[in-house]
């Protein structure tokens, strides 16, 4: 257990029940009143932002995630496979906890797994992946108004808009944490 103002931003510690990364962390001492403190915090297994609000005595238990680089396999209709390539241990993850992050996961992709305790809280994806256009719209000719973009789809289902010089069957990057182009590979 730590005091609340010991808390640093990327710190991850436990409240309420729940897992949380400390986003942000800001001090707020008057002459009059006991300090407070307002954490900025993200919970761990849903994702969602919170502002945490403490009084300056208040402890929180800190805790240690452990993180794994481990490789994409393949999908088995219920999971998506990932294997320890140090061990070769396989584990499944299901499919509706990672939604998100089911439109870059390629065979042989490698991805982080956090985990707490032995259990699995989630994946972290590299900032950008290069993925393959299955599927996009020919270019039309003297369509440059604006900055000129048409769909794309990309191997994993994902649709991305893209520029027009841009042609069915390339790899392209885009960052994960949107899903927008990047560039191409």
């Amino acid at each position: 257990m730590i005091n609340i103002t010991e808390l640093r931003p990327g710190n991850t510690f436990e409240y309420e029940g729940n897992i949380f990364t400390c986003l942000d962390i800001d001090l707020n001492k008057t002459a009059m009143a006991k300090m407070k403190v307002k954490v900025k915090s993200k919970n761990v297994k849903t994702g969602s932002v919170l502002d945490l609000s403490f009084i300056g005595g208040d402890k929180v238990e800190l805790l240690r995630l452990d993180k794994k680089q481990m490789q994409y396999l393949y999908d088995d209709g219920v999971g998506f496979v990932f294997m320890d390539m140090e061990t070769y241990d396989q584990i499944s993850i299901d499919k509706a906890r990672l939604e998100w992050e089911s439109n870059f996961l390629v065979p042989e992709a490698m991805v982080t797994i956090t985990m707490y305790e032995s259990e699995i809280i989630g994946i972290e994806l590299p900032a950008k992946m290069t993925l393959k256009i299955v599927e996009c719209e020919p270019a039309v000719r003297g369509d440059t108004v604006n900055k000129a973009m048409k769909d794309a789809y990309l191997e994993t289902g994902l649709k991305v808009r893209v520029p027009l010089f841009v042609e069915n069957g390339e790899s392209i990057i885009v960052y994960t944490n949107d899903g927008t182009y990047d560039s191409r590979a």
